[in-house]
């Protein structure tokens, strides 16, 4: 992505810390005749000793996703943090214009397919304790018969980060606006009022 230098965030501390509060994510492949294909799915990270990243996911067999990854595995998988617009008017001259100030973390990654229905099972299991983990036990009641279909419909794949990028695009280089720009982004509220917290971690306006 283009990434000047300012907002090229090389701490993976704040890309794992991106990546794991904004787990929905969007994997974009190729299909057979090189157009990008894109599919928006929930994203388990894991990590290993030596700091390398993981990402877990699945889709549906109908999607053909999953053959993409199979044949072509190198892909892509964008995270998207908070995010918000900046009025000209918090500049103090007026010889500015309208801007948008966002986090986002972009992986290279390497895909392998897995089949197994162990594998599937925890992986849904990882993504129930990640979002709603008294429906473990429901998932449990449902019954293996139940679980084999479903499991059936759905194709699993580990994602291996080969390479990141993370941008924290908070006007970093405009720091007589910076106060002004707090103030915008929490009266926005919404996903703009996420982005105060994230100028405290990159330490903008501080």
């Amino acid at each position: 992505m283009y990434l000047p230098a300012h907002f090229d965030a090389e701490d993976p501390a704040l890309a794992e810390q991106l990546m794991r509060e904004h787990p929905f994510a969007t994997l974009v492949t190729n299909d057979d005749e090189g157009f990008p294909f894109v599919t928006h799915l929930p994203l388990v990270l894991t990590s290993n000793d030596t700091g390398e990243w993981t990402l877990l996911g699945h889709v549906a067999r109908a999607n053909p996703q999953w053959k993409q990854l199979q044949a072509r595995p190198e892909a892509l998988v964008v995270f998207l943090g908070p995010h918000g617009y900046v009025s000209p008017t918090v500049y103090p001259d007026r010889q500015r214009v309208p801007t948008w100030n966002y986090v986002a973390v972009h992986c290279r990654v390497r895909a392998t397919l897995l089949p197994e229905a162990d594998t599937k099972d925890a992986l849904l299991k990882q993504l129930i304790g990640q979002h709603e983990p008294p429906y473990a036990q429901q998932w449990r009641d449902l019954g293996e018969d139940y679980q084999r279909r479903m499991l059936a419909g759905i194709v699993a794949f580990e994602l291996k980060v080969v390479g990141w990028q993370c941008k924290l695009k908070l006007n970093q280089h405009r720091p007589e606006a910076h106060a002004a720009m707090r103030r915008l982004h929490a009266a926005q509220g919404g996903e703009a009022a996420g982005l105060e917290a994230w100028m405290d971690r990159a330490g903008v306006g501080r």
